[in-house]
């Protein structure tokens, strides 16, 4: 198979390597990179610590609003497809990376897959679901990481080439972790909370972004925050940026391999990213989820995780009292996810 891989983004790039690395195993796969993470720690370290193949194109597209950076990568994305040929255009996720890597394989009527397929958070004000749900209504393979997710695709009436595969991001926890123990970290409290901040709804949200800081600053264990860099702009846009370094140990953005540690060395992670939702859950540590929704509900419904919006007071009690979790169901697979997929384009794509 000739396959052209689109990423753009960190989860992305953690998918992204367990995929690549079985693809390349009897296939060719171009890999493009879009530039949406253009950051050096939230971009080039994955690509280096993961052993990622360098990207055969890199867009370069960088920041923007949705509109620009999706329309930017589709007009460069529309030559490189057309000028590879590819069997299948493969995406990941719901970036804006992953809607405009569909489109414009629709537009070009080659054929489409979707990794990570039928994750529905229901919340339409979050851009990300409705690039999931653009991205999955044109794809023509759809791997769906759960049953939750196929019955999410059956109930918009997409039944034909949805395959339940598990989660590529296990697969490249597996891969990675006994690593950790190599690894250097930052100096940390022996008791700490993890957290990260990143999604539009809470960053471009005076109101919610205070609620946040002044429960992650009111928790009564010291808290590690590694600062996208769209967090940093909007504490100091919104006045927060001392308030927040006064309660708050913010430090830069780090790497996978150093990331993954601390939220297997953290009390608990509050988080509003959904690949760190995951991380946590499989890395046996609490969550608590800085968002209103969540696409992995059975983290919720397993007892592993909470919803807190951005309310002070339900993020610092929920970080209080996390700990004293319920026995860990087997949710996403046994870490053969990227074999699954993979498996299937061969049946489907050569077939």
């Amino acid at each position: 198979m000739n396959v052209l891989s689109i990423v753009g983004a960190r989860p992305q790039f953690v998918k992204a390597a367990a995929v690549s690395r079985r693809l390349r195993e009897s296939h060719t796969e171009t890999l493009i990179h879009t530039g949406q993470h253009y950051d050096e720690e939230l971009s080039d370290v994955f690509f280096e610590e993961l052993a990622i193949p360098q990207p055969d194109h890199n867009l370069g597209v960088g920041s923007g609003s949705h509109a620009t950076q999706t329309a930017e990568m589709m007009l460069r994305l529309e030559s490189v497809i057309g000028d590879t040929c590819p069997d299948v255009v493969l995406v990941y996720g719901d970036t804006n990376s992953t809607l405009a890597g569909a489109l414009v394989a629709a537009k070009e009527q080659t054929q489409l897959a979707h990794i990570e397929a039928g994750l529905r958070s229901g919340d339409f004000s979050m851009p990300e679901e409705i690039n999931r749900i653009l991205t999955d209504h044109c794809s023509d393979q759809l791997f769906a990481p759960t049953e939750a997710a196929k019955t999410n695709l059956r109930a918009e009436g997409i039944t034909e080439g949805v395959y339940t595969s598990g989660d590529v991001m296990y697969d490249t926890l597996l891969q990675v972790r006994e690593r950790l123990d190599t690894v250097d970290v930052i100096d940390v409290p022996s008791e700490f909370v993890l957290a990260t901040v990143h999604r539009a709804g809470n960053t471009n949200d005076p109101d919610r972004l205070a609620g946040i800081v002044e429960g992650l600053t009111n928790c009564p264990y010291p808290v590690v925050l590694p600062a996208h860099p769209r967090t940093v702009g909007a504490l100091k846009d919104f006045d927060l940026w001392d308030r927040a370094t006064e309660g708050l140990d913010i430090v830069d953005p780090i790497g996978y391999l150093s990331f993954i540690k601390l939220v297997e060395e953290a009390r608990c992670v509050a988080t509003d990213s959904g690949g760190v939702q995951k991380e946590a859950f499989y890395l046996n540590t609490p969550c608590v989820t800085l968002r209103d929704t969540t696409e992995w509900m059975e983290t919720i419904d397993a007892g592993w995780n909470v919803l807190v919006g951005a309310s002070a007071e339900r993020i610092r009690a929920a970080i209080s009292s996390a700990g004293n979790l319920p026995s860990k169901p087997d949710l996403y697979g046994n870490g053969t996810a990227a074999n699954s997929i993979v498996e299937t384009l061969e049946r489907e794509i050569e077939g």
